[in-house]
């Protein structure tokens, strides 16, 4: 099969093979590489596809993948790049009349404008006759120059890797932009940033006519994000309040309907509703194509679920303030107790297995203490096959994008497959703010 050039973003490194293989069974293209010479400190990735066609279909709504190009040659040297070039020149006459672009980039070092012009004419001899336009070219041509990262404070001079090819699909990357909080109009304090929010669609495959749901949406980042690729999303809180707005960093403007009437999703968010997710509400059997959530876990808010501390007063509930009954308030909040992390991930699993379709996905936020983690840690079940494990670290402790697929149907009485020992995660609100020493 013809080769590509994937042009990853330098971000989020972790996470790329995981989008990369999302994309290729959510798009129905086929894609071959080597993952075991796959490197974090790259941008560029060499794919095997079946045509152009296909290979600007994989990444036409990726997040983390810039660009994809047909691969015309590489070299640790310029001369070694052109000789291998000048191995097809078949491949350039389709080109000779047409209007064309170089894009010359550096990674690893910044490249100055007289030395992109250089390097753009020492391409003189394929002999392009067609003219040159910076906009809307028929043909757009990448020039990557590789330094690789360095500690040093003068880059090296000399490139690693040189890197050739036609530039045939982009990403959505622009996608970030649109969805960036600080535009929109509601958010809170646990809202979730764009790119990763998007990543997270593209791992659920998230897609028209598939049926998204989030229980701990809070502000409803995903289900912005799924919306937006078709997807129709719904979501559940403990706390009302994110959802109406009356709680948050903006509020008065209804919340996240705001939001949803911001993007132009309403008839792709079904709506949202208030209940503990550990004593839901939901009938039994399949009912969602993909579970995306951000579990509560402490660092910003802790995770809780319904009931009453010693000492609380139940009647609390059903005073009348201001001729209305207090859980009948649009700010009430129900009384919770504590809703420990394990805990959280357990009962999570366990509706997932009960709740997705055969092949439905769960995608859903780990966080771990960085020096106690172990593969082990996260929580198996025999419904549920782990696709992808994607850490993204904060120093003393991380968070892991988990997804999962289901496999099967759950086997009656079966639940989550916990680790021997006690995982990374449990207590984790405590260890937080413990500062990670021994509890």
């Amino acid at each position: 099969m013809p080769a590509f050039i994937l042009q990853f973003a330098h971000c989020h490194e972790d996470f790329r093979l995981a989008e990369l293989d999302a994309l290729s069974e959510l798009e129905g293209v086929a894609v071959r590489y080597d993952a075991a010479g796959y490197s974090a400190e790259s941008p560029i990735l060499v794919v095997e596809m079946d045509s152009a066609a296909s290979a600007a279909k994989l990444v036409r709504r990726a997040i983390l993948i810039r660009s994809v190009s047909e691969y015309w040659g590489s070299g640790a040297t310029y001369a070694e790049l052109f000789a291998e070039v000048k191995r097809t020149p078949g491949r350039w006459n389709e080109f000779m009349q047409k209007s064309f672009k170089f894009t010359v980039e550096g990674f690893g070092r910044s490249l100055t404008q007289k030395e992109k012009v250089a390097v753009i004419e020492s391409f003189s001899f394929l002999g392009f006759e067609g003219p040159i336009r910076m906009k809307d070219a028929e043909a757009e041509f990448l020039v990557c120059e590789e330094y690789g990262e360095t500690d040093l404070p003068v880059p090296p001079e000399t490139p690693k890797k040189l890197w050739f090819g036609r530039i045939v699909g982009r990403g959505s990357r622009h996608l970030i932009d649109v969805f960036d909080v600080k535009k929109r109009k509601y958010l809170g304090n646990t809202t979730m940033d764009a790119e990763l929010s998007l990543v997270m669609a593209n791992q659920a495959l998230a897609l028209p006519g598939t049926l998204v749901y989030d229980p701990f949406m809070g502000t409803g980042s995903f289900l912005l994000t799924c919306a937006h690729f078709g997807a129709c999303s719904m979501g559940s809180d403990i706390d009302g309040r994110q959802i109406r707005g009356t709680a948050g960093f903006r509020r008065g403007v209804n919340g996240i309907s705001a939001n949803v009437a911001q993007y132009q999703v309403a008839d792709r968010v079904l709506g949202s509703a208030v209940f503990d997710i550990s004593r839901n509400p939901w009938r039994a059997g399949a009912l969602f194509d993909a579970i995306v959530t951000d579990p509560p876990y402490g660092v910003r808010a802790g995770a809780k679920r319904l009931g009453r501390k010693n000492g609380t007063v139940p009647q609390k509930s059903f005073t009348v303030i201001d001729g209305v009954e207090n859980y009948k308030r649009s700010d009430y909040y129900p009384p919770t107790v504590a809703y420990e992390m394990s805990a959280v991930v357990s009962d999570l699993l366990a509706f997932a297995a009960e709740r997705l379709v055969v092949g439905g996905r769960l995608v859903y936020w780990l966080p771990t203490v960085a020096d106690e983690y172990e593969p082990e840690d996260v929580p198996l079940h025999p419904a549920l096959r782990l696709v992808a494990n994607s850490e993204q670290p904060f120093g003393s402790w991380s968070r892991r994008l988990i997804t999962m697929v289901k496999v099967a149907a759950s086997p009656e009485g079966a639940g989550p497959q916990e680790a021997a020992h006690d995982p990374a995660h449990k207590n984790f609100r405590d260890k937080y703010f413990n500062r990670f020493e021994p509890l």
